[in-house]
């Protein structure tokens, strides 16, 4: 399917979804919309994707199937800004996909517009109706489960879940992907988006997506959320371990990163802390251990920096590390399998 993709004044540091689509979807990106950077190439910014120009909105874009919003504001709020394009898509006949909190479907504007233009809007952060609490049994698959744990937000857990795989399946590993988010779900087609799940219902929705997938896998990898000492989100991470009961974990964490994005009074504690606070919060409900690292080093320039800084990550964790995309992942896999 071609898709534009909005990131408005975001793009490519702020725009994570974006980003993950460019990189590990199937979709074909015919357009970046970006104000700021209208007139470039998503090249000029980032290697290793699909390339695509970057256009100042949808008057600009060329023909496509559906608009995208790729990007996820801290609240998951509806910009007034973007309206115009939203409004130029539908208007197109194009369908809208968004990760928002801010359910497009509930627009009566845009809602109108998509019935008279024939398009569809999926919000993929609306959550399906017949979740439940969790009954303590996705330890009972088949599949050895791996989860991504963070030091923070946007550190790169959907990042290194998607690399993994990938890797894994490299390897002839027979791997699955369990999506918890909305750049996730967008990018497999399927998912449960933890984050907007009634708090009750959290560990049952993860383990609703471990069960039905965890016996026809050897290996399922399981895109985590948040951190478990944020301000904020604490809950969804929370909710997430107990209701994977996975057998390992992968700590993630951004080079460089002091404090919680967002919430700089916060300090990011030390990498062995966290260790400690996932493996003694997870273990009265399944026992697990962190077993190797993923560092994203983005903002290290020079690659003998990065892996210095890979390194010492590795021996704040006590296990192998890498940054999967810079390096390869090979070591980290291997603990992992």
């Amino acid at each position: 399917m071609r898709v534009a993709v909005l990131a408005h004044e975001m793009f490519p540091d702020r725009a994570k979804t974006a980003v993950g689509l460019l990189r590990y979807s199937d979709y074909e990106v015919e357009a970046v919309l970006d104000r700021e950077n209208a007139g470039t190439q998503v090249s000029d910014f980032i290697a290793d994707v699909q390339d695509a120009p970057i256009v100042a909105g949808m008057d600009d874009a060329p023909e496509v199937d559906a608009l995208i919003i790729g990007i996820a504001p801290i609240g998951g709020g509806f910009d007034e800004s973007w309206r115009p394009d939203v409004r130029t898509a539908l208007e197109r006949g194009c369908d809208l996909v968004s990760g928002l909190h801010y359910f497009l479907e509930d627009d009566e504007e845009f809602a109108d517009l998509a019935a008279e233009n024939d398009a569809d809007i999926w919000d993929v952060r609306r959550p399906h109706d017949d979740l439940t609490v969790a009954q303590g049994v996705a330890d009972e698959v088949d599949a050895e489960v791996v989860l991504t744990v963070g030091t923070d937000c946007s550190v790169g857990k959907m990042t290194a879940t998607c690399e993994l795989l990938e890797a894994a399946e490299d390897r002839g590993v027979d791997a699955g992907f369990v999506p918890t988010g909305q750049t996730g779900i967008m990018i497999e087609g399927w998912g449960n988006p933890i984050d907007r799940v009634v708090s009750d219902f959290t560990a049952g929705a993860v383990e609703e997506m471990i069960v039905e997938k965890g016996d026809d896998h050897d290996y399922l990898f399981v895109e985590g959320q948040g951190s478990i000492v944020h301000p904020a989100y604490s809950a969804v991470t929370c909710g997430i371990l107990h209701g994977a009961m996975a057998d390992k974990l992968v700590l993630c964490h951004a080079a460089g990163r002091e404090a919680i994005h967002g919430y700089e009074d916060t300090a990011i504690p030390p990498i062995s802390t966290y260790v400690d606070l996932y493996e003694d919060l997870a273990r009265p409900v399944h026992e697990t251990e962190v077993v190797a690292g993923a560092l994203n080093t983005r903002a290290v320039d020079d690659d003998a920096a990065a892996r210095d800084a890979v390194e010492e990550f590795g021996g704040q964790l006590g296990g192998p590390a890498t940054d999967p995309v810079r390096f390869d992942a090979d070591e980290v896999l291997e603990a992992i399998l």
